[in-house]
């Protein structure tokens, strides 16, 4: 009996390196995405030339421009577009998954229509099916490239994850699991908007000492966000908060470290954004961790103090400024 198809939804760089992955362990594995003619110039050329020119895609990795067969037909579905078209795309689906198909994503960040997580748009628009997210510290290029990349699935599932774990897992690309999704999800939303923080400190020259105070600092708040929300630790501790907060806030690859590099260093916010050229999520996903920490009484300097400087509140010195002259206090409380 042959293995049933996994759709990989979303060919942008991660989509297409997580599909590559997939079909270089063997998994039937289609990819889709919403510009047919790109999809087409893929599939001749075996190249993504927009998003990751360098890679060769496995003759086995199969594409598609029509989603409604891919998503019938598929066994497993994972996810992988931006935060602002999630919603959307499930909405899209949801009439063609059949009963029993998981449902994994791996994308990060929050619903900016609502402020929702993204489990919770999955648990409305498919009810009853087994759903699971792929993260943790990992940049697209260098998965495609085959280096070492740990990441972590969690799923209320716990057979769910071991199957999307065990269908990512190879020598060069270790997959673990765990059942704390919220956790997970709140990591890595939070690290991107952690990486302004110490892309500006970066950019404003500020040196190693700031660089590695803000991490950490930084990793405190999202414990007592965490705490709050009811996610584990562990969870932030490990691969999905501060694996992805260190190579977020250190990797150049990172866009939100780049909107803080040039913040940092006296570019605009809309020229910042204009040069990177893609979605910067951290824009976005601020004003929802901040509604959330004043939802819950929980105190966030250093992502109060990013807001203000993506609104455009505060400049990036300024910034700085404010968060340095804070009063002294116990490390811990």
């Amino acid at each position: 009996m042959s293995q049933a198809t996994t759709a990989v939804l979303g060919a942008g760089s991660w989509g297409t390196a997580l599909a590559v992955q997939l079909a270089r362990n063997g998994v039937p594995t289609t990819l889709w995405g919403r510009t047919p003619q790109a999809i087409v110039e893929m599939a001749a050329t075996r190249h993504n030339t927009r998003y990751l020119p360098d890679l060769e895609l496995p003759q086995s990795l199969q594409l598609s421009a029509s989603i409604e067969p891919l998503v019938r037909d598929a066994g497993t579905i994972l996810i992988v577009v931006p935060s602002h078209g999630f919603d959307e795309l499930l909405e899209a689906i949801a009439p063609w998954v059949a009963p029993g198909v998981g449902i994994a994503w791996a994308t990060k960040g929050f619903d900016p229509a609502s402020g929702r997580f993204l489990h919770e748009l999955v648990a409305q628009r498919l009810p009853g099916h087994a759903a699971a997210v792929v993260t943790g510290p990992s940049f697209a290029r260098e998965v495609a490239q085959g280096l070492p990349t740990a990441l972590t699935v969690h799923s209320a599932d716990p057979a769910f994850a071991q199957l999307i774990a065990e269908q990512l897992h190879s020598p060069r690309f270790r997959a673990y699991t765990g059942s704390d999704v919220l956790g997970a999800e709140l990591g890595g939303a939070m690290k991107n908007v952690l990486a302004v923080a110490t892309g500006v400190a970066d950019g404003m020259r500020m040196g190693l000492n700031a660089r590695a105070g803000l991490i950490t600092r930084g990793l405190n708040e999202m414990l007592r966000l965490g705490a709050a929300l009811g996610s584990r630790p562990e969870t932030l501790m490990g691969l999905a908060g501060l694996g992805d907060l260190v190579l977020t806030c250190t990797g150049d690859l990172s866009r939100n470290r780049r909107l803080g590099l040039a913040l940092g260093e006296g570019v605009g916010l809309q020229q910042a954004i204009a040069q990177i050229g893609q979605v910067v999520e951290s824009v976005q996903t601020v004003d929802t961790v901040m509604q959330l920490a004043n939802a819950h009484e929980v105190e966030l300097p250093i992502t109060a103090l990013v807001q203000k400087v993506l609104h455009e509140e505060l400049t990036p010195s300024e910034g700085m400024v404010a968060l340095l002259a804070r009063e002294q206090k116990p490390e811990y409380r």
